[in-house]
């Protein structure tokens, strides 16, 4: 599934585009993804509109028409944006496709369906926006992602550091595989209980996440399947990978062997020697 840094890797090669562009008309392949797509809202505060900017909110997109409606697309677990020329042949799973009028199309694909489109209309999109964003967490890269909001937050909690990391309703964003990343950069087992966590290793934890984070947006992502960004391009940080996916291999650290286990139901990965429970 893309990650923040995928989304925002997705964010920055549409910006590269689309401000500025208005949206000439917009098709829909007539299934559902996640849920239905809204071809009456799209078709009535999307098409015909400029587009002003796209930015992120956790793994949303939010795609904002001059006129104040925003479209807000959740990638799903292989959603992909992508910009081509308006006489390139169509894929099977492009969902939606928005003509725009310098002859280009931007096109989503999302093979799994397990995406999302919801559009916010003008009139109503500043109070559907902050309700939106309450339901989120913190912004690993924003402002409020510090320490001592970690060490609080953490404080009455025993769940383990890995669930809180990707906990969407209190950190927005972090997924499996920078949960993973963060940690062993840490050198905190995925186990340890986030109460047991002093003020100084949350300080450590906030550091290393935003240095992962960004260093995954340079690399343009992880493609572990089939992710791309919007120009087409593959991610690159999974050849940076310390332990996601290397179970039974060296540590690069230490003399130990990375090990798998599961927490909250998604695949771990840690060194025993250096991250020891």
């Amino acid at each position: 599934m893309p990650e923040l840094p995928e989304v925002e890797v997705t964010r920055r090669g549409l910006l590269a585009r689309l401000p500025g562009r208005t949206v000439a008309g917009i098709s829909c392949s007539g299934h559902a993804l996640r849920r239905i797509i809204p071809q009456r809202l799209l078709a009535a505060h999307i098409a015909g509109q400029e587009i002003a900017t796209i930015d992120r909110r956790a793994k949303y997109l939010l795609i904002r028409m001059v006129s104040g409606a925003v479209m807000v697309v959740h990638l799903g677990m292989t959603g992909k944006f992508s910009i081509l020329e308006q006489q390139a042949p169509t894929h099977r799973h492009d969902h939606l496709i928005m003509r725009l009028d310098d002859g280009f199309e931007v096109r989503l694909n999302d093979s799994r369906r397990f995406g999302s489109i919801e559009v916010w209309p003008a009139e109503t999109a500043p109070e559907e926006e902050a309700r939106f964003s309450r339901e989120e967490g913190i912004e690993p890269l924003g402002g409020e992602f510090t320490p001592d909001n970690l060490f609080r937050v953490a404080s009455n909690r025993r769940i383990p550091v890995k669930v809180l990391l990707m906990h969407s309703k209190i950190i927005a964003g972090i997924g499996n595989i920078y949960a993973n990343e963060i940690l062993f950069a840490a050198g905190l087992h995925p186990l340890r209980p986030v109460n047991q966590l002093t003020i100084e290793q949350w300080r450590t934890v906030v550091q290393l996440t935003r240095r992962i984070l960004q260093q995954a947006i340079e690399a343009g992502g992880s493609t572990i399947a089939d992710f791309l960004g919007a120009e087409g391009h593959p991610g690159y940080f999974q050849l940076q990978f310390q332990v996601y996916g290397r179970k039974g291999l060296a540590c690069s650290r230490c003399a130990g062997t990375i090990s798998k286990t599961v927490v909250g139901g998604r695949a771990t990965y840690y060194c025993a020697c250096c991250q020891s429970l």
